[in-house]
Protein backbone atom coordinates (compact mmCIF):
# COMPACT_ATOMS: atom_id res chain seq x y z
CA UNK A 1 0.00 0.00 0.00
CA UNK A 2 1.37 3.46 -0.71
CA UNK A 3 1.17 5.78 1.90
CA UNK A 4 0.59 9.93 1.01
CA UNK A 5 3.93 10.60 2.16
CA UNK A 6 5.38 7.99 -0.08
CA UNK A 7 3.43 9.11 -2.76
CA UNK A 8 4.84 12.95 -1.87
CA UNK A 9 8.51 11.93 -1.48
CA UNK A 10 8.83 9.88 -4.62
CA UNK A 11 7.23 13.03 -6.25
CA UNK A 12 9.66 15.24 -5.13
CA UNK A 13 12.56 12.62 -5.75
CA UNK A 14 11.25 12.53 -9.44
CA UNK A 15 11.24 16.83 -9.03
CA UNK A 16 14.42 17.00 -7.54
CA UNK A 17 16.43 14.40 -10.20
CA UNK A 18 14.80 16.17 -12.87
CA UNK A 19 16.66 19.39 -12.09
CA UNK A 20 19.96 17.58 -12.72
CA UNK A 21 22.57 16.38 -10.61
CA UNK A 22 25.69 18.19 -9.95
CA UNK A 23 28.43 18.04 -11.99
CA UNK A 24 30.40 14.77 -11.65
CA UNK A 25 33.48 16.04 -10.10
CA UNK A 26 31.44 18.37 -8.12
CA UNK A 27 29.76 14.85 -6.78
CA UNK A 28 32.80 12.71 -6.44
CA UNK A 29 33.99 15.85 -4.08
CA UNK A 30 30.63 16.54 -1.75
CA UNK A 31 30.80 12.21 -1.63
CA UNK A 32 34.52 12.75 -0.44
CA UNK A 33 33.74 15.24 2.12
CA UNK A 34 30.28 14.25 3.72
CA UNK A 35 29.51 10.76 3.18
CA UNK A 36 32.82 8.86 2.43
CA UNK A 37 33.94 10.00 6.24
CA UNK A 38 31.93 6.82 7.43
CA UNK A 39 30.77 5.23 4.06
CA UNK A 40 34.22 4.62 2.78
CA UNK A 41 35.38 6.24 -0.47
CA UNK A 42 34.28 3.19 -2.02
CA UNK A 43 31.33 3.01 -0.08
CA UNK A 44 32.04 -0.02 1.72
CA UNK A 45 31.27 1.14 5.29
CA UNK A 46 34.77 1.65 6.47
CA UNK A 47 35.51 5.21 6.53
CA UNK A 48 38.42 6.74 7.96
CA UNK A 49 35.59 8.05 11.47
CA UNK A 50 34.45 4.09 11.70
CA UNK A 51 36.44 2.57 14.25
CA UNK A 52 35.92 -0.58 16.38
CA UNK A 53 33.70 1.71 19.17
CA UNK A 54 32.16 3.27 16.42
CA UNK A 55 28.14 3.52 17.66
CA UNK A 56 26.87 1.56 14.15
CA UNK A 57 28.06 0.37 11.24
CA UNK A 58 27.27 2.93 8.09
CA UNK A 59 25.72 0.90 5.12
CA UNK A 60 28.05 -0.47 2.59
CA UNK A 61 26.75 1.30 -0.68
CA UNK A 62 28.10 -1.80 -2.56
CA UNK A 63 25.26 -3.91 -1.60
CA UNK A 64 22.96 -3.72 -4.58
CA UNK A 65 20.85 -6.07 -2.79
CA UNK A 66 20.04 -4.06 -0.15
CA UNK A 67 20.22 -0.37 -1.60
CA UNK A 68 18.39 -1.98 -4.93
CA UNK A 69 15.30 -2.32 -2.26
CA UNK A 70 15.59 1.68 -1.46
CA UNK A 71 13.99 4.22 -4.26
CA UNK A 72 15.18 7.22 -5.49
CA UNK A 73 13.05 8.99 -3.04
CA UNK A 74 14.08 7.07 0.18
CA UNK A 75 17.87 8.08 -0.59
CA UNK A 76 16.78 11.66 -1.12
CA UNK A 77 14.98 11.58 2.15
CA UNK A 78 17.55 9.82 3.93
CA UNK A 79 20.23 12.31 2.77
CA UNK A 80 18.01 15.52 3.04
CA UNK A 81 16.78 14.51 6.46
CA UNK A 82 19.23 12.06 8.44
CA UNK A 83 18.87 8.59 9.75
CA UNK A 84 16.08 9.38 12.22
CA UNK A 85 14.07 10.36 9.61
CA UNK A 86 14.35 6.26 8.02
CA UNK A 87 13.88 4.63 11.73
CA UNK A 88 18.07 4.53 11.41
CA UNK A 89 21.03 5.91 13.37
CA UNK A 90 21.27 9.46 14.61
CA UNK A 91 25.08 9.48 13.16
CA UNK A 92 23.47 9.62 9.76
CA UNK A 93 23.14 13.84 10.13
CA UNK A 94 20.38 15.41 8.31
CA UNK A 95 22.01 17.21 4.99
CA UNK A 96 19.38 19.19 3.80
CA UNK A 97 20.09 22.52 5.18
CA UNK A 98 23.86 22.30 3.75
CA UNK A 99 23.19 20.64 0.14
CA UNK A 100 20.94 22.28 -2.86
CA UNK A 101 18.77 19.51 -4.41
CA UNK A 102 21.40 19.30 -7.07
CA UNK A 103 24.03 18.20 -5.31
CA UNK A 104 21.61 15.77 -3.41
CA UNK A 105 20.38 14.34 -6.78
CA UNK A 106 24.31 13.60 -7.75
CA UNK A 107 24.93 12.12 -4.69
CA UNK A 108 21.86 9.64 -5.17
CA UNK A 109 23.25 8.72 -8.54
CA UNK A 110 26.46 8.23 -6.88
CA UNK A 111 25.17 5.97 -4.88
CA UNK A 112 23.29 3.85 -7.56
CA UNK A 113 26.67 3.76 -9.47
CA UNK A 114 28.14 2.15 -6.11
CA UNK A 115 25.63 -0.14 -5.60
CA UNK A 116 25.06 -1.36 -9.65
CA UNK A 117 21.28 -1.33 -8.92
CA UNK A 118 18.49 1.11 -9.72
CA UNK A 119 16.02 0.52 -6.77
CA UNK A 120 11.98 0.78 -7.09
CA UNK A 121 10.31 3.03 -9.17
Amino acid sequence: MITMKKLILASFAAVVLSFGAAKAEETETLYKFYCAQCHGFDGNGDGPNVSQDFPVTPRNFNKGDVMGKLSDADLVNVIKEGGPSVSKSPMMPPWGKTLTDAEIAGLVKKLRVLCKCKGPS
